[in-house]
C-alpha cells in the first residue's frame, strides 16, 4: 500500500471496528483460529476458517515467506496463484513437488488450493481444449501437494457470440475438467469471475450445465453478488455449489451511517476509489453459517509495505465481523 492509504487504513480500521457495533477489537491473534477464540463460547466461534490468496498480496513472497507470515497472524490456509514469486508451478519435478508439499505439512498453514487461470470462454475450440487440458495437469499437481481445489474462472463473453451458447460452453468444459479432478481426488472451483459473467445468475447457468460432483464455485465477493444492499437472493442462488470463498476490503462492512464501515457514505479515501461502497461481510459471515460451511474465507487483498502488521489488523477485523 502507498504510505497515505496504510495510514488511513489504519486509522479508519480502528473506528470502523467501533463504527460496526463493537467496543473493541481483540489482539491480533498469533494462533490458529482455534485457539485464539479459546475465550469465547462455542457458538461464536466461525465455523469456517481465514487464510490468503497470493494475488495480490503474496505476490512477491516466496514459501517460506507465505508461511512465515500466515503464521504469525493467525491465516490458516494458502491459495497459490500461479505466475507468482513462490514458483509452484506444472514446470515443478517430482523432487521439488515433494519439497513444497514437506514444507507446508510441516507448518501451521494449509496449501489449501492453486489459483490457476484456466478459462473458457474462448471462440476457437483449440484454445479450450488447450484450457482444459491444463487444468487437467493443474489437478495432476495438486493431487501430488495434497491441495483440495483447483480455482479456475470464467473470464467474460465473446463478442457477437451469444451468451447461452458461452455459458453452456463454459459448463460442458467443466465437466471434462471436473472427470480430471475427480480422477486426482480433488475439486474444480470456479471463481465467480469476469466482466459479465461474474453475474450470479450466469455463473448458476454455468453450474447447471457442469452438473459435476467435483465442481464448485468460489464466492469472490464482487459488487455484482449485492441486491439492494443484501448478498442473500445471490448467495442463495449459488449455495448449492459453495466450495470456497475470497473475501476481499473487510473494512466496506455497512456501518450504522449507511456508508462503509466507520465511515460517512461521502467519505472516499486517496487509494480507495471504492471505499465507501459497502460490501455486506457481515450479512455473508452470517449466511455461511446457516449455511454450516466450514471451510475458509481468503483474503485477496492488495500488497502491503507493512504485510505482517497489516494482516494482523486484517484477522482482528475479520474476527469482529465473523463471530
Amino acid at each position: 500500500m502507498a504510505e497515505n492509504t496504510r495510514r488511513a487504513f489504519i486509522k479508519t480500521g480502528i473506528l470502523g471496528v467501533a463504527g460496526a457495533g463493537s467496543l473493541g477489537a481483540p489482539a491480533a491473534s498469533t494462533k490458529p483460529v482455534s485457539e485464539a477464540n479459546a475465550a469465547s463460547s462455542q457458538s461464536s466461534v466461525p465455523p469456517f476458517k481465514l487464510g490468503m490468496v497470493t494475488y495480490e498480496l503474496g505476490k512477491n513472497w516466496d514459501i517460506d515467506t507465505i508461511i512465515k507470515n500466515c503464521e504469525a497472524a493467525g491465516f490458516e490456509a494458502a491459495e497459490l496463484r500461479t505466475t507468482h514469486k513462490h514458483g509452484v508451478e506444472l514446470s515443478l519435478g517430482k523432487e521439488q513437488r515433494a519439497e513444497v508439499r514437506k514444507r507446508f505439512e510441516g507448518s501451521r498453514v494449509r496449501l489449501l488450493s492453486l489459483g490457476t487461470t484456466c478459462e473458457f470462454h474462448y471462440s476457437q475450440a483449440a484454445l479450450v481444449e488447450k484450457n482444459i487440458e491444463e487444468t487437467r495437469r493443474w489437478c495432476e499437481l495438486a493431487h501430488e501437494l495434497r491441495c483440495l481445489g483447483v480455482k479456475v474462472r470464467p473470464n467474460g463473453f465473446v463478442k457477437d457470440v451469444p451468451k447461452e451458447k458461452t455459458l453452456e460452453q463454459i459448463g460442458q468444459a467443466l465437466q471434462k475438467c471436473g472427470d480430471a479432478a475427480r480422477g486426482q481426488g480433488v475439486e474444480i472451483w470456479v471463481e465467480v469471475h469476469g466482466e459479465g459473467t461474474e453475474n450470479p445468475p450466469y455463473i448458476h447457468r454455468i453450474m447447471e450445465v457442469a452438473n459435476h460432483p467435483a465442481v464448485g464455485i468460489c464466492w469472490n465477493s464482487n459488487d455484482t453478488d449485492v441486491v439492494d444492499g443484501s448478498v442473500k437472493e445471490y448467495f442463495e442462488l449459488l449455495k448449492p455449489w459453495l466450495r470456497n470463498c475470497h473475501i476481499n476490503e473487510l473494512w466496506r462492512n455497512p456501518s450504522p451511517w449507511g456508508g462503509a464501515l466507520g465511515q460517512p457514505p461521502e467519505k472516499v479515501l486517496p487509494g480507495f476509489p471504492d471505499y465507501a461502497k459497502p460490501y455486506p461481510y457481515r450479512e455473508l459471515f452470517s449466511l455461511m453459517r446457516a449455511a454450516r460451511y466450514g471451510r475458509y474465507t481468503l483474503a485477496e487483498v492488495p500488497e502491503s509495505c507493512e504485510p505482517a502488521r497489516f494482516m494482523r489488523y486484517y484477522r482482528a477485523l475479520w474476527e469482529q465481523l465473523a463471530t
